[in-house]
């Protein structure tokens, strides 16, 4: 299955995407889609469904996947090809920072470069949702716990991100984070170790690889993550981008406005979204 959350007619909800349509499941009892999955909703997405209003596609806006996320938690460095072309020493843990969910943007809306920098940067990744309240779980029991995955465009602005050795004001810039353009269930995502990931930027490949080039793995994220707080529904790991960033390029390639920037990652969809300057 797929979810989406959207605004349709000013109102914010989310549904169920089959085909070009969404069945607005907001009649369901819950206000949201990370309540809708903390009620344990996809056991019953299918039944909801039957008594939702089928809206095309084409009239919805899409939101961020999660738009209310307790806890949004990024990887740094977890691609090989990442370290290589940053010159560091292979993390012996996870590197761990936090995004806040305003700093986020819908499938199909703009990616705002501020007014603070021009040193905008893509950042394809792949997104964990959590479905069920997890601590202290263990990776071989990780997956239990996942509502399904989606694209995610940790886009950064590279010199407040190096202001000091904390990546947090870099990665929070209002609209700067993609997150799209659905929810995936596990049992449509298909091999977590075998998923392609490309980013484009005005149709040119700039960054791509496979998930196996992961250094630390989903269950080894949610065991670590889980150690150190509790996750709950709707929380999010971005799993962390691979090799090809601009900012390692020469010269350096930044995203600017009136560029199209695209994250897909096979078995997931294709995020897309616009480049616009701050108004």
């Amino acid at each position: 299955m797929k979810f989406a959350s959207f605004r349709h007619q000013g109102k914010d909800s989310f549904g169920l995407v089959t085909g070009e349509q969404v069945i607005d499941l907001g009649h369901a009892g819950a206000g949201s889609l990370k309540q809708y999955l903390a009620r344990g909703g996809a056991a019953r997405a299918q039944q909801d469904a039957e008594q939702g209003r089928a809206l095309a596609i084409a009239e919805v806006q899409f939101l961020p996947v999660i738009p209310d996320p307790e806890k949004i938690l990024c990887v740094g460095i977890n691609y090989l090809s990442h370290v290589k072309e940053t010159g560091r020493e292979l993390p012996k843990h996870p590197m761990i920072f936090a995004r806040f969910a305003d700093s986020q943007t819908g499938h199909l809306q703009p990616i705002i470069r501020p007014h603070a920098s021009e040193k905008l940067d893509f950042e394809g990744e792949l997104a964990v949702v959590i479905g069920r309240k997890a601590r202290h779980v263990k990776a071989a029991e990780a997956l239990d716990y996942v509502a399904g995955y989606a694209c995610y465009n940790d886009g950064s602005v590279r010199d407040w991100q190096k202001h000091t050795i904390q990546f947090i004001p870099g990665k929070n810039f209002p609209q700067t984070g993609g997150f799209g353009p659905w929810l995936v269930t596990p049992d449509e995502a298909g091999d977590l170790s075998q998923l392609s990931l490309v980013t484009r930027l005005n149709g040119t490949v700039v960054q791509e690889a496979r998930t196996d080039d992961l250094i630390f793995p989903i269950p080894a994220l949610i065991e670590y993550c889980s150690t150190f707080t509790e996750l709950n529904p709707g929380d999010v790991i971005i799993t962390g981008t691979t090799g090809g960033v601009g900012a390692f390029r020469e010269p350096p390639l930044w995203m600017k406005p009136g560029d199209v920037v695209e994250v897909e990652i096979s078995g997931l969809g294709k995020l897309v979204n616009p480049v616009a300057q701050e108004a």
